[in-house]
């Protein structure tokens, strides 16, 4: 690994080998949602408990300030809203030249394993990773499932992650699942988990994600149970603890309930 690509994922890696990635991407398919209308306004009291950000370069550029701002993971892929036909039919949206322009740490992308444009997102992590390590740039590979939660199981994730690593991915992002030392187990490159939708509990969140560190995870890409929830920087705080800290889920939601009755 040469210098250039060590030096950025040491950027979004923290020395304890261990990352909280704060995704504000939601909207290059969903469009305004909720509590993200404002991505600014949004992330200001969280951000700096966070480790980088996953944006697209729209947002990158409209809200985040370029000379305070968190290393960047820039999402590069899309091309299909929520209410088109199916989300998996995604393309590279963005160049290398605009990649290198943003001077961002890494970059990510979506793929689809099983869907019927599984050759073609697959096809399109191989040309970003091949147009990437020619200049150094990490690529986090995001095993998507579109609407089709119940695909989330070890056998299922293990296999798209990888492939993600296969085709040469540095980073794999991917649900939680149980059994999920199987998909840690099965992958070359470190795996950070995905949030998905809303828990309803706190303690479901803190549960799934020290899980998922004990088995094997470096870290977390998480936005929705944080910034949808009513206390943001009491679960970004709480969450921080169990990544950087070793908080077990039980110390988590107490410094999360501590934090909540200070702030209201």
């Amino acid at each position: 690994m040469d210098w250039g690509m060590k030096n950025r994922l040491a950027q979004i890696i923290k020395p304890d080998g261990h990352c909280f990635f704060l995704p504000i991407d939601h909207g290059y398919f969903l469009g305004p949602t909720s509590r993200l209308e404002k991505p600014a306004e949004t992330i200001k009291p969280i951000v700096s408990y966070a480790d980088a950000l996953f944006v697209t370069r729209g947002v990158l550029r409209s809200a985040i300030d370029p000379v305070r701002s968190k290393p960047v993971i820039l999402r590069v892929s899309g091309g299909s809203s929520v209410i088109g036909e199916d989300l998996a039919n995604e393309e590279l949206t963005t160049s290398i030249e605009e990649i290198l322009r943003l001077n961002v740490s890494a970059v990510g992308m979506s793929i689809f394993v099983g869907s019927k444009y599984e050759k073609q997102t697959l096809t399109n992590l191989s040309t970003l990773v091949n147009e990437c390590e020619d200049y150094g740039i990490p690529v986090m590979a995001v095993t998507a499932v579109g609407k089709e939660l119940a695909k989330r199981d070890a056998r299922y994730l293990s296999l798209c992650c990888r492939i993600a690593a296969e085709l040469g991915a540095r980073v794999v992002k991917t649900y939680w699942c149980e059994d999920f030392d199987k998909v840690t187990g099965g992958c070359p490159v470190p795996i950070v988990i995905a949030g998905g939708p809303r828990c309803k509990t706190e303690l479901e969140v803190f549960n799934f994600v020290h899980d998922g560190i004990q088995k094997g995870a470096i870290g977390i890409n998480l936005g929705r149970n944080v910034w949808q929830h009513k206390y943001p920087v009491a679960m970004m705080r709480a969450l921080h603890a169990v990544i950087h800290k070793k908080a077990a889920p039980k110390e988590a939601s107490e410094l999360f309930k501590e934090l909540k009755n200070k702030s209201g």
